[in-house]
């Protein structure tokens, strides 16, 4: 690439802050054109700590940049209307998830976008993390076999259903699902403010689900949100095909009938044990292989900033050639899932999906 990605974000909250990190860690590929935020503190503030030019209004922006895109990192009730807004002038929009809070809104913005002929995509980061696109690599690459179950505990609701759909192979087929909750004590963890005071217990919530496919195939979702920053709740994995099985960090496969190989999914770092590179991920070894090259070497960024990073790579390649990555009949479909797994939940009974409009147009 010899030139910089050039995009403007409208919202000023947490998810914003990334986008920022990533384009201040690697400058030579991607320039903010500007933060839209309506609050006046927040502008200033913008400004103050990031260096970039905030504005109250996308007009205001337009009337001074040209971005290529717009990420849309707002609330799920804005969503729509800030996504409406951008189609309406023609603008390429790149969304936070979910698109649209609930069915009824998912189905009034695919239609209202259709309509308008709007250029979306959707910045779901989960499959490219180095970890869960290494993964990706491995079933690819044909080792695994036919893929015919996956237990993920990784990601919350739509996140969670990205990744299952995305290593079952599943599209849009219809699938009956069955979910409840489970609440534990959990010694509370770090947040998103840092390291806890002092020792508290706390209530974890779990949700647990099955989606049985159409085509025979099973996702098992699991996961409470104290993963995310927790020091005691981890991820799990199992990606399970005819062939092989991955388990966390560790793929098994067999060579032929008589012969099972065993490989790790080995992380590389530059910058330990002494080594001068500077610090930053290289990828994911399967083997002799890599299984992931990570995209923004040598930026230093964390797991999720790589692939918040990758999506905006991504985005630049959909806005030049038109190649998709992560529709919005993609994200409408993880969260049409997620929202019923709460339901199931809830109602303590099996629900099934159905074909929704944007399968039609996926």
């Amino acid at each position: 690439m010899n030139y910089k990605i050039k995009f403007a974000i409208i919202g000023g909250g947490w998810r914003t802050e990334f986008y920022l990190r990533i384009a201040q860690a690697s400058p030579e590929r991607f320039e903010v054109a500007g933060v839209v935020v309506r609050d006046e503190i927040k502008r200033q503030a913008l400004e103050e700590t990031w260096g970039v030019r905030a504005y109250a209004t996308l007009e205001e922006l337009l009337r001074s940049e040209t971005p290529s895109f717009v990420v849309v990192s707002v609330s799920w009730a804005s969503c729509p209307i800030v996504l409406e807004q951008l189609a309406e002038h023609g603008i390429p929009a790149l969304s936070e998830t979910p698109p649209a809070p609930d069915l009824e809104s998912l189905l009034k913005l695919n239609s209202r976008l259709g309509e308008l002929d709007a250029r979306v995509q959707v910045a779901e980061q989960y499959p490219f993390q180095p970890l869960h696109a290494a993964r990706q690599a491995c079933i690819e690459s044909g080792r695994l076999g036919q893929i015919s179950q996956v237990q993920v505990s990784a990601a919350h609701g739509y996140h969670g259903m990205a990744l299952m759909r995305q290593w079952l192979g599943v599209g849009y087929e219809p699938a009956v699902i069955r979910a409840f909750t489970f609440e534990s004590p959990l010694v509370a963890g770090p947040t998103r403010t840092g390291a806890p005071a002092s020792e508290q217990k706390v209530m974890s919530k779990q949700t647990f689900a099955s989606l049985h496919f159409a085509d025979g195939r099973l996702g098992l979702f699991d996961f409470t949100g104290d993963q995310y920053f927790s020091w005691i709740r981890s991820q799990r994995v199992l990606i399970r095909g005819d062939r092989g099985e991955i388990v966390n960090e560790t793929m098994t496969y067999l060579l032929d009938y008589l012969t099972p190989i065993e490989t790790p999914l080995l992380r590389k770092d530059a910058g330990e044990n002494g080594n001068l590179e500077g610090y930053y991920h290289k990828g994911i070894l399967a083997g002799e292989q890599w299984a992931y090259l990570n995209p923004l070497a040598p930026a230093r960024l964390t797991d999720d900033e790589i692939a918040v990073a990758t999506c905006l790579l991504r985005m630049d390649e959909y806005v030049h050639t038109g190649k998709p990555f992560y529709s919005l009949a993609d994200a409408s479909q993880d969260h049409y899932l997620n929202l019923l797994i709460q339901q199931a939940a809830a109602i303590g009974e099996a629900v099934t999906s159905v074909l929704q409009p944007w399968s039609e147009k996926a």
